[in-house]
């Protein structure tokens, strides 16, 4: 029997995350038949849609728009937008869902209310910081989650620390990187640097910053923008600009300040691939991603994190980043003996090789095989019945 497999995407991660493992998913079509479920967490075009056509992702196949809002606001509406569409005759076989943003807990509810089994990719992440908002999502998707596909082994080692089996747990690697690797000889042929005027051994930085802890208080921002004046005076800065920060320079009073930084090159939110050539012929990163701290440590380049902490140490402890105390005064420093030739060295962490989706898609075939999964016999009308009670 062919199983029918929800893939979520809501945010511009889940993308790079999902590509790789659709593409794989579509090729074993006498076991499995993928569908794209986009809830419209990132809505914007030249956020979202540039992503889809670099990673050569098709049409999803159901958009539920729910757009932007608090998070309870936006949890709220994935949730009665997913369950409707389930209801509706799309009731999948597994949902898989991906990181930490609020359409993965989300969808991972409803699904699970509907006894749907749940897949986590990218599972066993923890920053142990309940003030981040994703900590929370990472943390209650595991929590009711059937399957725990782990990036990386400190990932395993967490779940096993709160008490889950041992045979929920899957090691299968980082599938980001399916995507960079797939992709990367593509990304070296974008012509955005000559565009911007910068020549191929033209040293730069790039900064990407877009966290409410980062942007939402004139106090960091105003920190953030004072250590990039100093670094622009050393070297070239490219900054993709976030809407949520330029809208934030703009309201908080900041718009003379950024102005002045020298060496500043700002763009709109850019593509998938024009993105990652900029990463790969960085100097150096500071951001406050998640998934740039693993893409810098696969390529090789120094990456500043300007966080309090991270739910990635494996970037740390075998890879390229460093986290930088949040005051002016550190990231600059940091950043300084980086332009000295002060370079920390990093390692490709165990199976963030490209081959990721190929290894989900075996954990998949031997959980089905091994649980005789069927699906429940229970109708609609009872668990519309049983959601009243």
């Amino acid at each position: 029997m062919i199983k029918q497999i929800h893939l979520i995407v809501g945010a511009r991660p889940n993308f790079m995350k999902m590509a790789p493992l659709y593409k794989v998913l579509k090729e074993q079509g006498d076991r499995y038949t993928p569908a794209l479920i986009h809830t419209g967490q990132h809505y914007d075009e030249k956020m979202s849609k540039l992503f889809f056509e670099d990673l050569g992702m098709p049409e999803p196949d159901a958009y539920l728009h729910v757009g932007s809002g608090t998070h309870g606001q936006q949890t709220a509406r994935i949730i009665e937008r997913y369950e409707e569409y389930i209801l509706s005759g799309n009731r999948p076989d597994l949902v898989i869902v991906a990181g930490d943003v609020n359409s993965t807990i989300a969808c991972a509810l409803v699904a699970k209310k509907l006894h749907i089994p749940v897949a986590h990719l990218e599972a066993g992440l923890r920053s142990f910081d309940e003030r981040m908002p994703e900590e929370i999502n990472r943390v209650l998707t595991d929590r009711i989650s059937d399957l725990l596909l782990t990036p990386s082994e400190d990932g395993d080692a967490n779940l096993l620390k709160e008490g889950v089996p041992a045979e929920k747990i899957h090691l299968v690697g980082n599938i980001m990187i399916d995507s960079l690797v797939e992709h990367r000889i593509k990304a070296d042929g974008s012509e955005l640097m000559s565009e911007l005027g910068i020549s191929e051994n033209e040293p730069y930085v790039l900064v990407t910053l877009h966290r409410p802890s980062n942007v939402d208080e004139v106090s960091g921002l105003e920190m953030l923008l004072s250590a990039f004046n100093e670094i622009g005076k050393q070297i070239r800065i490219v900054f993709p600009m976030h809407p949520r920060t330029s809208k934030n320079i703009e309201r908080l009073g900041l718009s003379s300040k950024l102005a002045e930084i020298p060496n500043l090159i700002i763009t709109e939110p850019i593509g998938y691939l024009d993105f990652m050539k900029l990463q790969m012929n960085a100097k150096f990163i500071l951001t406050d991603s998640g998934g740039i701290q693993e893409e810098s440590t696969f390529f090789g380049v120094p990456c500043l994190t300007l966080r309090e902490n991270t739910e990635r140490p494996i970037t740390i402890t075998q890879g390229t980043n460093l986290l930088v105390p949040l005051d002016s005064k550190s990231i600059v420093q940091y950043s300084m003996k980086i332009l000295r030739g002060e370079v920390k060295k990093g390692t490709i962490p165990k199976y963030w090789d490209g081959e990721t989706a190929e290894r989900v898609v075996k954990v998949l075939d031997e959980w089905f095989s091994s649980t005789g999964y069927k699906l429940r016999a229970t109708s609609y009308e009872g668990l519309i019945d049983e959601r009243r009670d």
